[in-house]
């Protein structure tokens, strides 16, 4: 479910350090519970302490659960899961009306991106509430040659993406807000001119 609501953030991007702001239209951050591959979450059917709880989502987006065999859950959010498992064990009349709760632990299909001036670019998990500057912290930070006028954020938009220049000296002296991530987004540090 994209949400349509346009997040105007303010960023300054003039990288002669005049200080011109303006206004960028980026879209708001969408919470996503779906799971997918290499995803982790427990599912308890309750009274049944015999059944395996965790299991990891393969790369096919499928699992293997007892009795029921392999069931594609990629796509899917926790409580759908739940469903889909209740169906099935009822369907196959291994139980009459189980109660089936799932809770997802670890959302390892969930990324962001940082490169360029950082000192450890690579892919990192996207937690709920990840924003830019905590993101470049999980890099290591940016490097000595870091432009901090000059940073690329690259959002999914519907079946495109949008990128926009951001200036991470303002919110890292606190002048404007921190950007709230969101998972897949992609972020590039540019280096600086001498």
């Amino acid at each position: 479910m994209q949400a349509a609501a346009t997040l105007t953030l303010a960023a300054l991007t003039s990288c002669s350090g005049s200080g011109d702001n303006m206004r960028v239209n980026l879209p708001a951050p969408t919470e996503k519970s779906t799971v997918g591959p290499g995803d982790v979450f427990t599912l308890e059917v309750v009274g049944e302490k015999e059944l395996p709880r965790e299991y990891q989502v393969a790369s096919d987006g499928s699992v293997d659960l007892p009795f029921v065999h392999t069931v594609q859950v990629a796509g899917l959010e926790p409580q759908e899961i739940a469903r889909l498992a209740r169906k099935l064990l009822m369907d196959s009349h291994i139980l009459n009306d189980p109660s089936v709760v799932v809770q997802v632990k670890e959302y390892n299909s969930r990324r962001v991106t940082i490169l360029g001036q950082v000192s450890k670019p690579g892919t990192f998990p996207y937690t709920t509430g990840l924003t830019l500057i905590q993101a470049v912290s999980q890099a290591g930070g940016l490097t000595a040659i870091a432009n901090l006028n000059r940073v690329n954020l690259t959002r999914r938009v519907g079946k495109g993406s949008r990128t926009v220049e951001i200036s991470l000296s303002g919110m890292m002296e606190g002048r404007s807000p921190d950007i709230p991530l969101q998972s897949g987004d992609r972020i590039f540090v540019h280096e600086r001119i001498f």
